[in-house]
């Protein structure tokens, strides 16, 4: 009997990152509260560059609130700091750095990774041990695809590929929008930090627009409803 239906897979939850990281007192306050109003499975800590020493003390910071909310606390970058930080893996920049700096997080850490220009370095990506892999997150020059083409990467990453697909989402209608193409996660950050009305109205927002997506998503692959038991 191998026509039955897959099992839809779990709804996508935030991946939130921080601004880029200074003076992390004003962050760390509002933080626990930010992390216990939305389904936040991770946060990528985006660290200002400064000497190690600092950098691995903001980690360390951030650490605590970050996993007493049942989230992964990742750094952008800079893999070596990551078990002196006590943080639970990284985000690196491309297939490079992926190399890199598997070696130094596996088995134990989550090795993340952006920069996939091709499809070709996506699979690379995954064949070679990537938890994760994000699309349409902005390059050097602040450039990135059209939403509509990172929805489709999504999509045909979600379709053929175990691990987890991330989409970096630049404002509620692509959050919407990704969640429903097959997004495991959706990256959210400098719109929910400029929102007016304060960045827990924004991540509460977000986490609606994620579960309507994904809402839409599932109802659209079981037009019959579904069936109850």
């Amino acid at each position: 009997m191998s026509n039955k239906p897959p099992p839809p897979r779990p709804a996508p939850r935030l991946y939130l990152a921080t601004p880029v990281v200074d003076d992390p007192a004003a962050l760390l306050a509002e933080l626990p509260a930010l992390l216990a109003a939305a389904d936040v499975a991770a946060v990528l800590l985006r660290l200002k560059e400064t000497d190690q020493r600092t950098m691995i003390t903001r980690i360390k910071s951030f650490a605590p609130p970050v996993q007493k909310a049942g989230a992964a606390l990742l750094v952008d970058g800079h893999a070596e700091l990551v078990a002196r930080g006590g943080a639970d893996g990284a985000h690196l920049p491309g297939i490079a750095a992926l190399k890199e700096a598997l070696p130094s997080l596996k088995p134990d850490r989550i090795a993340g990774v952006g920069g996939l220009t091709t499809r070709h370095h996506s699979m690379e990506a995954g064949e070679i041990g990537a938890d994760y892999v994000l699309f349409g997150e902005p390059d050097a020059k602040g450039q990135r695809p059209q939403a509509q083409a990172i929805a489709e990467r999504l999509d045909w990453w979600a379709e053929l590929f175990e691990p987890p697909c991330v989409g970096f989402a630049t404002s509620l209608e692509e959050a919407h929008d990704f969640a429903l193409s097959g997004a495991d996660f959706v990256l959210v950050g400098d719109f929910i930090w400029a929102d007016p009305r304060g960045p827990k109205a924004a991540l509460i927002e977000a986490d609606a627009a994620i579960k309507q997506g994904y809402a839409t998503a599932t109802a659209d692959r079981n037009p019959a409803g579904g069936e109850h038991g």
